[in-house]
C-alpha cells in the first residue's frame, strides 16, 4: 500500500515532465532473477511481467513457465494488480528514476526468474533489483524494435512471448501498423493511448 501511495504521489511529477528522446534499456542479475528495463519515449503507461520458471518459488511444481502481466496506461489502474504488491515497488522505482531526471517515459518490465529462486523474499527484493538496474548506465537505441531485439539477447523467452502477454507491447507495435499504413511515421507508432485513456488490464498465469 505504501508503495502505490508513494508511486501515485510522484506519478503527479512524471506525467508533466518532458519525453526522453531515445528508448533506454536498463538490466541487471540477482537471486537467478534476470531483469530488463525498457523505457520508451511517449506518454506515461506501464507493464510488469513476470516469467517464473519451474521448481522457481512461485511455480514449484509446474511443468512448463508460468508468465503474467499487469499494466496501466496514462492513468494509474484502479484495481489491485494480480502480481500484488511487486507490481508496485517496481513502479515505484521507475517513478524516482523519471522524477529524478524530471522526464517521462513509457515503462516495461521484463523479469524471468529462473529456478534458482526458491525463497520469497518480499517485494523489498522488487524494488530494490529495479532501483540497482535504473542507477546504471542505459543502452540507447532509436527504434523499439531494435531495443526489444537487444532485450531479447537477455531474456531466454523468446520475444513473440513477451509481446503476446504484453498489453503495451501490443498495443505500440499495433498502433506503429496502423500509422505505416497511413502513411505516418514508421517508428514506433509512440502517440498510442493518449493522456486521456485510463484503461489497465492483466495477463493471468499462462504456461510456455
Amino acid at each position: 500500500a505504501i508503495d502505490d501511495i508513494l508511486g501515485k504521489n510522484l506519478l503527479q511529477s512524471t506525467r508533466d515532465a518532458p519525453i526522453i528522446t531515445d528508448f533506454e534499456v536498463y538490466e541487471t542479475e540477482s537471486l537467478d532473477n534476470r531483469w530488463a528495463i525498457l523505457m520508451m519515449p511517449c506518454t506515461w503507461r506501464y507493464e510488469l511481467i513476470e516469467a517464473w520458471y519451474p521448481r522457481s518459488v512461485w511455480n514449484p511444481y509446474g511443468q512448463g513457465i508460468e508468465i503474467i502481466s499487469d499494466w496501466e496506461f496514462y492513468k494509474p489502474r484502479k484495481t489491485y494488480a494480480r502480481i500484488g504488491g511487486c507490481y508496485y515497488s517496481a513502479r515505484l522505482a521507475v517513478n524516482e528514476n523519471l522524477t529524478a531526471r524530471n522526464r517521462q517515459a513509457g515503462v516495461v518490465i521484463f523479469r524471468e526468474a529462473h529456478a534458482g529462486y526458491i525463497m520469497p523474499v518480499g517485494v523489498w527484493n522488487v524494488r530494490e533489483n529495479v532501483r540497482d538496474a535504473v542507477k546504471k548506465v542505459p543502452k540507447k537505441f532509436v527504434t523499439l524494435s531494435v531495443a526489444l531485439a537487444y532485450i531479447q539477447t537477455k531474456m531466454d523467452i523468446p520475444m513473440t512471448r513477451w509481446i503476446r502477454t504484453s498489453g503495451i507491447l501490443k498495443d505500440m507495435l499495433y498502433q506503429r501498423r496502423i500509422e505505416d499504413f497511413l502513411g505516418g511515421r514508421a517508428e514506433p507508432g509512440l502517440e498510442a493511448q493518449d493522456e486521456d485513456h485510463g484503461s489497465e488490464g492483466q495477463h493471468s498465469l499462462q504456461p510456455i
